[in-house]
């Protein structure tokens, strides 16, 4: 079936299920009013029978119950409206700015992140994010960020191939819970669960349970008018002396932990659903043994420590702070907070994770349901390698995306691309850093075929200067190769991909120290591609071959105007736009 026409099949039905919620909540709500206005002309009407008032209180309270229904589900078809909307919005490249942007997980010394597009406005992290929770959107980001061995990308591939055809599944879980920040901290939770104990032992629950009933019983008495306020007042104070001498590691219990209820439950009904379905893959296998204990489901866990957590917050309600007094409240919620942690606190941070995990491999499901046509990429053990047929950077709208082939390997380790102006280098280099991201994560790739090794992806194109460092732009680029050329000393082959080399010194430098970096880089084991549009430069391929190979774009200007075709060619531009981009917007050169 068509992704396009499922989404607005499903969109059209959540609609209609929209405008029948608001019409019967429109109905509800009349109704209410009239059994409030029955309610009060009863009252005035002389010798009543009291059954007859009661009825319009009992409906009144009924359409109360049915209206927060009608509401609730109202906004949940809202909800899915929504989910349908933004498929859409992806299929039709106008999601921009829309979405998650990630930008938190920006980090300036990352060896690609910046300069590859994959966190921040328009970014990947936003076209593919789609979780509800903080442990999803750190999982996903941490996909992003770091290469996988093949065993890894297998089983993630295996994955998300499952998860592609159940929108349901993804819908359902999109519509879980209300609409709210994600915000539960996993290492909070997982310091706070594995912590030693602070109350323990039985005798202390049994004995404020006993001075509860005592208690109870004393406010019972004195409300019938069977005993004098003192027997309340001793109870009161029997409670003091009790309470003192652990008063504050009750607190103490209370107050620790990640309150946030709501987050919480929701983390306990995504894997409420996830609990339900079957799987075959090995990594879907394994995390739903993961989400079970001792045969009893986290999702059930997690919502015991919701409930205790709502009971906590019970007792701020002014009218019910007194009777949870005298119960002795606090000291039966923080002994049972307690048995909770010992039972399940240390598994509580591995289940958020978990749940992460999931919303991951959902949030990829997504991108490859959304993209049939891509094709999973072969990632192997033997390299270094990238050899990519027709490949294309998957952030540009499909009908302009221009496609290549690109290959590099132990025998041609570099490329070396040379073009006029906005002819099309840099995206080249992020169309091979994008992709090969999104094949580390699991997902499909925007290519004929792709077929990689593990490497470290290593970019240097938006090097800045800044005044407030005290650094020029030449510095600026110096530091970032050699992070460059740290990482290709490492364990992990890096493929690099180098932006204009070097732009920021003379052309003498710059040609001897791109010839020096680039063959150390090779040496090292490293593949990649240097952009540039210095001429002069394409003689580093000539002194590096056979390991080495020119490539160029090129581009036409008719009538005064440029044109580029973006397709790549081999050997060395032979020309330049500068004059003429120069003499387009009316400088005289």
């Amino acid at each position: 079936m068509c992704v396009k026409t499922e989404y607005e099949r499903r969109l059209a039905a959540r609609q209609a299920v929209t405008a029948a919620r608001d019409r019967w909540e429109g109905r509800i709500a009349n109704l209410r009013f009239v059994a409030a206005v029955a309610f009060v002309a009863l009252l005035f009407i002389p010798g009543r029978p009291v059954a007859l008032v009661a009825i319009p209180v009992v409906a009144f309270i009924g359409l109360v119950i049915a209206h927060e229904r009608v509401i609730r589900s109202r906004d949940s078809a809202r909800r899915a409206e929504a989910f349908h909307e933004r498929g859409l919005a992806r299929l039709a490249e106008t999601w921009h700015g829309s979405g998650t942007p990630g930008e938190r997980y920006l980090d300036r010394d990352h060896p690609c992140a910046g300069d590859l597009d994959l966190f921040g406005k328009g970014s990947l992290f936003e076209l593919l994010c789609t979780a509800r929770t903080r442990a999803g959107e750190d999982d996903l980001a941490a996909r992003l960020s770091g290469p996988a061995d093949p065993d890894t990308v297998a089983e993630r591939q295996s994955a998300v191939r499952e998860l592609t055809d159940r929108l349901d599944l993804r819908e359902e879980i999109a519509l879980t819970g209300d609409d709210m920040p994600v915000g539960v901290e996993v290492a909070k939770l997982e310091e706070w669960g594995g912590a030693p104990r602070v109350l323990t032992g039985a005798a202390v629950p049994v004995a404020a349970a006993a001075l509860a009933v005592g208690s109870l019983a004393a406010a019972v008495v004195w409300a019938a008018g069977i005993a004098t306020p003192a027997w309340l007042a001793l109870a009161v104070l029997v409670g003091l002396a009790f309470r003192a001498p652990i008063r504050k590691r009750v607190e103490a219990v209370l107050a620790a932990g990640d309150r946030r209820t709501k987050e919480l439950d929701l983390f306990s009904r995504i894997l409420a659903r996830f609990e339900r379905e079957t799987f075959t893959s090995a990594r879907l296998v394994r995390l739903r043994e993961e989400i079970a204990t001792d045969g009893v489901p986290a999702s059930r866990e997690i919502r015991r420590l919701v409930r205790l957590y709502a009971l906590i917050d019970a007792r701020r309600n002014m009218f019910f702070f007194p009777i949870a007094w005298l119960l002795g409240w606090e000291i039966q919620l923080a002994f049972a907070l307690e048995r909770w942690r010992a039972r399940a606190g240390k598994n509580a941070a591995p289940w958020l994770r978990a749940t992460g995990e999931i919303e991951a491999f959902l949030a990829l499901a997504s991108y490859a349901y959304e993209r049939p046509e891509d094709p999973y990429p072969e990632v192997v053990p033997d390299g270094p390698l990238f050899d990519a047929t027709a490949i294309a950077h998957p952030l540009l709208p499909a009908a302009e995306a221009v496609h290549n082939d690109v290959r590099l390997d132990g025998d041609r380790s570099l490329l070396v691309v040379s073009g006029s102006n906005m002819s099309g280098k840099t995206t080249l280099l992020r169309t091979i850093g994008a992709n090969l991201v999104l094949a580390y994560a699991g997902a499909p790739v925007r290519a004929e075929r792709l077929v990689a090794s593990s490497l470290q992806p290593a970019a240097a194109m938006r090097v800045r200067d800044s005044l407030l460092e005290g650094r020029s732009l030449f510095y600026a680029e110096i530091r970032r190769l050699k992070l460059v050329v740290d990482l290709a000393d490492g364990d992990r082959p890096v493929l690099f991909l180098l932006d204009e080399l070097l732009s920021g010194t003379n052309s003498n430098d710059r040609a001897a120290g791109a010839e020096g970096l680039v063959r150390g880089l090779l040496d090292r084991g490293a593949i990649g591609l240097v952009t540039t549009h210095d001429l002069a430069l394409g003689r580093i391929a000539d002194e590096l071959a056979p390991r080495a190979a020119n490539v160029h774009f090129e581009d036409q200007l008719t009538d005064g105007r440029m044109s580029f075709d973006y397709t790549l060619r081999d050997g060395v531009v032979e020309k330049s736009n500068a004059l003429e981009l120069m003499r387009a917007v009316g400088l005289e050169v």
